[in-house]
C-alpha cells in the first residue's frame, strides 16, 4: 500500500507532506521515475530519463562489485558531469551514505577530508577536469577501495560546511530531509515546475545546486542544462538554446556578471534568475531586471537544512519570506531556525544547535507582522566567495602551519580575503605562495599576502585583526624595507 502510494506521488509531488521516513527505493520513486523519452539532464548532449536509469543501474553494479553494500560509505570527488549524477544516484540507490567532496579541493585537502570521514570507497575522475571556466567535464568515474568504515548513522548525504577540513562542520542529512526540502520547493509557486526548464550555474556539490537544481529538476520533471562555459556568453548561449520558460539558478557573482553585459541577445523564454549563497549588492537586482526585463529572485538557505526563505519575484528585496514549514526567530540579533535534531555528526556544539533550534551564525531580523526575514551578514568566521563557503579560521590555521610562517592573521574585507604573515628570516614570498597553492583550493586563497617582521598586537597582547591597522602596519614594513635597500 505504501509503495503504490509513492509510485503515484513520483510524477506529481507529495500529496500532503513528505514521508517521515523515506522508502528504501526513494531514488527510483522520487528522482528516476518517468517516461523513458523525457528530457532529463544536459551536459552538452541531452540524457533522457530511460538512459539515466540504465546508467545509474550500471554504476550501482560497479559499486557492488567493489564491495559497497547497504549501509556502506562512498566519497564522491567528481566535477560537474553526467558521471557525477549517475554516481551520486547509484550510491544512494545502493543504500550507501554519500560524502561529497568539491573537485576543486587540493590533494592535501582531500586526503585530510578522507582521513576525517573514513569512507570505504572513493570515486574520482579518470582525468583532471578541464579549464576553470568549463561548466562541466566529460569524465569517467574511477572507483578506489579505501580502508574506511560503514556509516554510523542513517544519513544519506554528508557534506563539510566549508568544503574541506579544519574547523568546518560535518553536516549530514537523511533521505527524508532531502525529500522534505523537495516538498518545500514544490510548494513555491514561482519555482520551476513541469513544462519549464532550468539552467544551472551553482555547484552540484553544494546545497542550492544539489537540491534546488539537480534533485528538484529530477523530481519535478524539469529539464536541467549546465552551460558548456561559465562565461557571460556561455551562460546566455545556454539560456537561448531552449524553447521552454527558463529559470537560471546561480550565485550573486553570476548575476553581477550577466548584469554587466551591455547588449544581451533576445531571450524570449527567460523567466527569471534566482541566486543564493551570499548577500547580493543592493544595486544588482535593479540592474539585472533593467537589462533582461525579468526579476532577479533571492533565496536564503544553509547546507544544514536547505532552502529557508525566498523572494523569487524580487518584490521584497532585501527581505525573504520563510518557506513552508520553516520557523525562524531572531535571538539577540542572530537568526535561529527550528530544527528537531542536530544536523551535525559527532558531538553537538551547543552554540550551533540547542533545545530544538539551529543557530545560524547569521545576523538578521524577523518582521513581527509579515514574518519576512532580512539577513544582515555573518556573525562568525565563515564567509562566501562567489557563493562558496570559506572558513577564515581554516585559512588562517593552514597558513600558520606552513614551516616558514610564525604568525598569521586572515581578514575578509571588500569581498576579498587578505592575509598578514610574519615569516622566518630569509623567507621569500614565492616560497609561501607555492606552499599556499598546494594546501588551499583556489577560491580559499587570500587575494593578497602581506609580509611583516612581526604582526601588530593590541594593548592586551592579542593579534590585531582590524584591517585598517593591519594595512598600516604592512605599509610601514614595506617603507622600512625600502629604506634599508
Amino acid at each position: 500500500m505504501f509503495s503504490s502510494l509513492m509510485c503515484g506521488v513520483a510524477l506529481t509531488g507529495f500529496p500532503i507532506a513528505p514521508p517521515a521516513e523515506a522508502p528504501q527505493d526513494w531514488v527510483d520513486l522520487f528522482l528516476l521515475a518517468g517516461p523513458d523519452q523525457e528530457e532529463c539532464v544536459q551536459f552538452g548532449a541531452t540524457t533522457y530519463r530511460g538512459a539515466l536509469r540504465a546508467l545509474v543501474a550500471e554504476q550501482r553494479e560497479r559499486f557492488a562489485a567493489a564491495g559497497l553494500s547497504p549501509g556502506g560509505t562512498l566519497a564522491l570527488r567528481l566535477p560537474p558531469s553526467l558521471a557525477y549524477v549517475t554516481a551520486l544516484l547509484a550510491g544512494w540507490q545502493q543504500g550507501a551514505q554519500v560524502m561529497l567532496l568539491d573537485h576543486r579541493l587540493t590533494e592535501h585537502e582531500v586526503q585530510a577530508a578522507l582521513a576525517r570521514l573514513a569512507p570505504q570507497l572513493l570515486v574520482r575522475a579518470d582525468r583532471p577536469p578541464s579549464g576553470g571556466l568549463r561548466g562541466f567535464t566529460d569524465v569517467q568515474p574511477v572507483v578506489e577501495r579505501l580502508t574506511g568504515r560503514p556509516a554510523s548513522s542513517g544519513h544519506a548525504v554528508v557534506q563539510l560546511s566549508s568544503g574541506s577540513t579544519g574547523p568546518s562542520k560535518v553536516i549530514a542529512r537523511t533521505a527524508a530531509d532531502l525529500l522534505g526540502e523537495l516538498d518545500r520547493y514544490r510548494r513555491l509557486p514561482d519555482f520551476p515546475g513541469p513544462g519549464e526548464r532550468v539552467v544551472l550555474l551553482s555547484s552540484v556539490v553544494h546545497v542550492l545546486g544539489l537540491v534546488g537544481g539537480l534533485l528538484n529538476s529530477l523530481h519535478a520533471h524539469v529539464p536541467l542544462t549546465v552551460p558548456e562555459r561559465m562565461t557571460a556568453a556561455g551562460i546566455l548561449t545556454a539560456v537561448a538554446a531552449g524553447d521552454r520558460p527558463t529559470t537560471v539558478i546561480g550565485v550573486p557573482f553570476h548575476a553581477e556578471l550577466l548584469a554587466g553585459v551591455q547588449s544581451p541577445p533576445p531571450l524570449p523564454h527567460l523567466r527569471r534568475m534566482v541566486v543564493a549563497g551570499e548577500l547580493i549588492r543592493p544595486d544588482v537586482p535593479s540592474a539585472f531586471a533593467e537589462r533582461y526585463r525579468v526579476p532577479l529572485g533571492t533565496m536564503y538557505g544553509m547546507t544544514e537544512v536547505g532552502v529557508i526563505a525566498t523572494d523569487l519575484t524580487g518584490r521584497h528585496h532585501p527581505s525573504v519570506q520563510p518557506v513552508h514549514g520553516m520557523e525562524l526567530r531572531a535571538d539577540d540579533g542572530e537568526l535561529h531556525i527550528r530544527s528537531a535534531a542536530s544536523p551535525y555528526l559527532g558531538a553537538t556544539d551547543p552554540t550551533r544547535w540547542s533545545d530544538g533550534w539551529l543557530h545560524t551564525r547569521d545576523a538578521g531580523r524577523v518582521d513581527p507582522g509579515s514574518g519576512r526575514v532580512t539577513v544582515l551578514g555573518r556573525r562568525d568566521s565563515q564567509v562566501s566567495i562567489g557563493g562558496l563557503k570559506v572558513d577564515l579560521t581554516e585559512v588562517e590555521q593552514t597558513l600558520a602551519a606552513l614551516p616558514p610562517v610564525r604568525e598569521a592573521v586572515v581578514v575578509f574585507t571588500a569581498g576579498t580575503i587578505e592575509a598578514y604573515l610574519a615569516t622566518e628570516p630569509g623567507t621569500g614570498p614565492e616560497a609561501v605562495h607555492d606552499l599556499v597553492a598546494g594546501r588551499l583550493a583556489g577560491y580559499k586563497r587570500p587575494r593578497s599576502l602581506s609580509f611583516l617582521p612581526a604582526l601588530p598586537r593590541t594593548a592586551t597582547g592579542k593579534l590585531l585583526r582590524d584591517p585598517v591597522g593591519l594595512r598600516a602596519a604592512a605599509t610601514a614594513a614595506d617603507t622600512a624595507a625600502a629604506e634599508v635597500r
